[in-house]
């Protein structure tokens, strides 16, 4: 995996706050999705947390704008941007949530 310039997060509750939130940031600013994580929280909620990657200023626009969506539709539990993340964080943290390319899904088909 390829060091970030930034990491974004947006975690809600829910799966349609969170696709909202994608959605959202992803035409706010020059992102990419890099991972989403899904776990079951309290009270059996499902928590869902976006991880978008792009330079400093495009991530904390997206990250926003994404943040206000989610709200709008949902739940949001936290949202944060890290800007110059650590490669450590990309290939310990990040790489169990990282999403499949097409070619990939297509394979597995």
């Amino acid at each position: 995996m390829k060091p970030l310039y930034a990491l974004g997060m947006i975690e809600t509750v829910g799966y349609c706050a969170a696709v909202s939130a994608a959605d959202a940031a992803v035409k706010a600013a020059d992102v990419k999705i890099a991972a989403i994580e899904k776990v079951i929280g309290v009270q059996g909620a499902l928590g869902v947390t976006l991880h978008l990657s792009g330079d400093v200023a495009a991530v904390a626009s997206a990250v926003e704008a994404g943040k206000k969506e989610a709200e709008r539709v949902g739940t949001v539990i936290s949202s944060h941007v890290i800007p110059r993340t650590h490669s450590n964080v990309a290939e310990r943290l990040l790489s169990a949530f990282t999403l499949a390319s097409a070619n990939q899904r297509d394979q597995e088909e």
